[in-house]
């Protein structure tokens, strides 16, 4: 009896380490189904790359300190513009 129980025992634990084996078989498969159709999914989306994205914020932000400082400059030429011409208007009274 003992070495039925101990043939039935075997059979069992070998079963369930095939099935186990089954299932992170299906794990994995599914894993690559899911990766597989997320990926045909951004793709579809037209989204850009990381690098891509970060490259045009970069560009911007460089864009955006020049026009700073452009603004600047021609805040000061205006005021440089409107002495003289306040020294002409007051030049040509005199």
């Amino acid at each position: 009896m003992t070495q039925t129980s101990n043939r039935l025992l075997d059979e069992l634990a070998r079963l369930m380490t095939d099935a186990v084996g089954a299932t992170q078989g299906v794990r994995r498969e599914v894993e690559a189904m899911m990766r597989s159709r997320a990926e045909r999914l951004i793709e579809q989306m037209d989204l850009v790359h990381r690098e891509d994205f970060e490259a045009m914020r970069q560009l911007a932000q460089t864009t955006r300190e020049d026009l700073d400082t452009l603004t600047t400059r021609l805040a000061k030429i205006e005021a440089q513009l409107a002495a003289l011409s306040v020294a002409d208007a007051t030049h040509s009274r005199g």
